[in-house]
């Protein structure tokens, strides 16, 4: 098949265009690198069958081959308020990629009478009030809040998906992805589980927000690009909205304390700085429905994870 992904040389949109590259199918990548990096699909651009464009999405590709398949990953996704490549740094173009870029790609998947899958997130739920959170959860949610501006944007993202499941009979599915971390996270994303690696690896105290007690479910990324690409090909999927994630729930400071263990270090945790305004307490994926309707759950344990991430990490 020939697949469409944008921000196919971000952090999951590189291995999910070597994944569709490994069965078989021709893969355009479109990133504006913004927020990703070339080196991410160096390996890739030695196959015949995969394209690397240039560009930003906010702009309709008018010049793009007949395709089959639209991933529409293309976002920055960091919360990260001291990284150049956060969505507090590029909110503008947070808010537009996902509304008016979401807008132009949804045109061409329809003009192609293509299969269009959209990356969501687990940040539509906000600061959950229910745990763990299922896709009949509305959220939790501020409008006007710092986050608002990648949490509102993939809301609205969300609801012209819809609109053009119901109105324009395109089939079309959303992902809600939570927390994915493995190799190729840019070294600038600064998130939890690479700041943690760095920070250990180096011997230094790992700093954790607030009192450490919040939570989150980790999906390794090979596990959350199967997760995606099932979501795709599912003949029942047209209109569907899946989460993608783990079950297993961890606070911070568990976090922290294994990523210590496992890099052999003699790092401490430290509490420097007050929890961000909006983060959420609480972050598990009810996976009910992926394991239902797609038969998927993540078979990569956190420990297996995490040694593949902090060796990755230790390479560079």
């Amino acid at each position: 098949m020939k697949i469409l992904v944008t921000g196919g040389a971000g952090f999951i949109g590189s291995h999910l265009c070597k994944a569709l590259l490994d069965e078989g199918n021709d893969v355009i990548c479109v990133d504006n690198f913004a927020t990703s990096l070339k080196s991410n699909v160096s390996e890739l651009l030695k196959n015949p069958n995969f394209t690397l464009i240039e560009r930003d999405v906010i702009k309709p590709l008018t010049d793009i081959p007949k395709i089959e398949r639209l991933y529409h990953l293309a976002s920055p996704a960091s919360p990260n308020h001291h990284s150049p490549i956060s969505y507090h740094t590029l909110a503008l173009e947070t808010m537009l990629v996902n509304t008016q870029g979401t807008l132009n790609l949804l045109r061409l998947a329809q003009k192609n009478n293509a299969r269009f899958l959209f990356s969501s997130t687990s940040e539509v739920y906000g600061d959950p009030l229910v745990n763990p959170q299922s896709e009949a959860y509305q959220g939790n949610v501020s409008t006007t809040g710092p986050r608002s501006v990648y949490d509102e944007a993939k809301r609205f993202g969300e609801t012209l998906i819809s609109y053009f499941v119901r109105d324009k009979n395109l089939d079309a599915r959303i992902a809600r992805i939570f927390n994915t971390y493995g190799p190729q996270m840019h070294p600038q994303d600064m998130r939890m589980v690479e700041s943690f690696i760095l920070a250990a690896l180096k011997n230094e105290n790992l700093n954790v927000f607030g009192d450490g007690l919040q939570t989150r479910s980790l999906c390794y990324v090979s596990d959350t690009v199967s997760g995606l690409m099932k979501l795709m090909e599912h003949s029942a999927g047209k209109g569907a909205v899946v989460n993608i994630g783990s079950e297993e729930e961890r606070t911070v400071n568990e976090f922290a304390e294994i990523i210590i263990k496992l890099c052999d270090s003699s790092s401490k945790i430290s509490y420097t700085e007050k929890l961000p305004q909006d983060d959420p307490k609480q972050r598990r994926a009810d996976i009910t429905k992926a394991r239902t309707l797609l038969n998927w759950s993540p078979a990569v344990s956190l420990e297996k994870g995490l040694i593949s991430t902090i060796e990755h990490i230790r390479s560079l």
